[in-house]
């Protein structure tokens, strides 16, 4: 695998402050059989590194470049679609763990298989490669709590029955066992369907139930499956992955619920285990041939979306599979926007002592290219905002909806009107209405545009671009300290023309990307702003 360093065993003392999570590795190695490892974090003490690089096969696997919070119970469920677990040791301290598995030839489909496809946890890559050990030795009293965990894991995985509220108490059940997960999507640029989802997660188990809502102005879904194994198989497969070509991204979690109750089969919920439930009040019943018509007829495809880089291909949903789960989300829309997509946003609560067509199209302009602003005459707070399509409404108002802005915290929501109308010829309307249609600072105007990867919800920390060689660090703060707010951070990239810096506030970055999105920064550079998901 790529980036493989040697792997390393750190010998410690004993001290009685030590002892949080002792064990004994077995090693091939005379030498090495009494290893002490300690799971303490103490990272001045020096490591003994063991040289081999690709070591020979091994049921216990070394996992490397862990994130500080992960847990047991996530680093299990590496090896869960694999075979049984037999044993866990957490280094916490050292980013890293030992994984053993029941058998060698079930530790050899893990590894080939993350050598190609990257394993991540909470979004960052980690690495896995043979232990020079053959088994782990644990001391179960320093290591409790992944003993308790494992212990857990493996009583649902021997039970293997399809778990529901009659048959195990929901307090038996901690979160990582249930088969129900829990999916948010971010970057919503195209609709996501219920069938699109279950297009997706059946690759990995049979679906039982699926429940569609929105909560905090994001899509989320509740998805239940016979065995939670096959839960933690599409968790671990699917988390971080982007449904079409640079959006729509899953974020998946266990959910504290193992059964769902649910009561109508329509366009936001369905029990496929029950074919006979009423669709609900005035919701449409879908016919069950439609997905069937939509496997065979990918040519109904209306949507932009790219043959699924990456994405989804090692996942070996085929590009058919992605064009016929797009053209479902075409044909059934998403709640709340038509099937030509709703454009226009209703954008109430504003400071109409400040607001300006101009603020409001810098701001929106974030996540998709506006094209018509109008602030209500009668009522200077609430303004009318024509977005280049349905998708990029709803992006729009996902991520701004609840925001501050000039001090008050805005309301978006649809509008009723599907065009911004501008005021009649040699009618001045005071300057409220503004026509951005040819605007030269669209972000979003070429086609697969970097721009559409780089979406991401208002934060305080800024991503800066086109900065010229003149423009130091010092003359960046000032002119954001300019804006009202506090510089708590700044940091160039390494060729200067592109920098992060971090306001105090997200109401303070908020403000500042509308004064000093395009600001002329001299020599024919004008200042990008967006919002980052990094922090300093």
């Amino acid at each position: 695998m790529d980036g493989i360093v040697t792997e390393v065993a750190v010998g410690v003392k004993r001290g009685s402050d030590e002892l949080l999570s002792g064990s004994v590795l077995s090693s091939p190695n005379s030498n090495m059989s009494s290893m002490v490892v300690t799971a303490n974090g103490n990272d001045s003490k020096k490591f003994k590194g063991e040289d081999k690089m690709d070591g020979a096969p091994s049921r216990v696997l070394h996992i490397r470049k862990l994130p500080g919070e992960v847990t047991e119970t996530e680093v299990i469920a590496l090896g869960l679609p694999f075979g049984k677990v037999t044993n866990i040791l957490m280094l916490k301290g050292k980013n890293q763990a030992f994984l053993e598995l029941a058998t060698e030839e079930a530790a050899i489909t893990m590894v080939n298989y993350y050598s190609a496809v990257t394993p991540h946890l909470r979004n960052q890559p980690i690495y896995i490669q043979y232990s020079n050990h053959k088994e782990l030795k644990t001391d179960n009293t320093l290591n409790q709590r992944a003993q308790a965990v494992l212990q857990a894991v493996t009583a649902v995985q021997t039970a293997n029955t399809p778990l529901s509220g009659t048959t195990v108490s929901e307090s038996a059940v901690t979160p990582a066992q249930s088969p129900v997960l829990r999916i948010i999507i971010d970057n919503m640029y195209y609709p996501v369907t219920l069938d699109v989802l279950h297009q997706i997660f059946s690759k990995f188990g049979a679906v039982l139930k699926i429940i569609t809502f929105t909560k905090n102005n994001q899509f989320q879904a509740l998805l239940q499956y016979g065995d939670p194994v096959n839960a933690q198989q599409a968790k671990l497969a699917l988390d971080g992955q982007n449904i079409y070509n640079a959006c729509c991204t899953l974020r998946i979690d266990f959910s504290k619920l193992v059964n769902l109750n649910v009561k109508y089969n329509n366009d936001k919920s369905r029990d496929y285990t029950r074919p006979d439930l009423p669709s609900g009040d005035g919701q449409p019943a879908l016919d069950p041939a439609i997905a069937a018509a939509f496997a065979k007829e990918t040519s109904l495809l209306g949507l932009p979306v790219a043959a699924v880089p990456g994405a989804l291909s090692p996942l070996a949903i085929p590009n058919a599979a992605a064009a016929a789960a797009a053209a479902a989300a075409g044909r059934v829309g998403m709640p709340g926007v038509s099937a030509g997509g709703n454009t226009v946003l209703l954008v109430s609560n504003l400071n109409e002592e400040m607001v300006t067509p101009q603020s409001l199209f810098t701001l929106f302009g974030v996540y998709g290219d506006v094209q018509r602003v109008k602030i209500l005459y009668n009522k200077k707070d609430s303004a009318l905002i024509q977005m280049a399509d349905g998708n990029q409404s709803q992006l729009a108002m996902n991520h701004l909806n609840g925001q501050k802005m000039y001090g008050k915290i805005i309301r978006v929501t649809l509008s009723k009107h599907q065009t911004v109308q501008l005021p009649r010829e040699g009618l001045d309307d005071q300057g409220l209405t503004k026509d951005f249609g040819n605007s030269p600072l669209h972000r979003f105007k070429k086609p697969g545009s970097k721009n559409f990867q780089n979406i991401f919800p208002p934060s305080a920390t800024l991503h800066l671009s086109n900065i010229p060689p003149s423009v130091a660090e010092e003359d960046l703060r000032t002119l954001f300290a300019n804006t009202g707010g506090t510089v708590k951070a700044f940091k160039f990239f390494q060729d200067h023309k592109m920098a992060l810096l971090q306001m105090a506030t997200v109401e303070e970055a908020i403000q500042a990307l509308i004064d000093l999105h395009n600001y002329n920064l001299g020599e024919n550079h004008h200042l990008r702003v967006s919002f980052s998901k990094s922090t300093i």
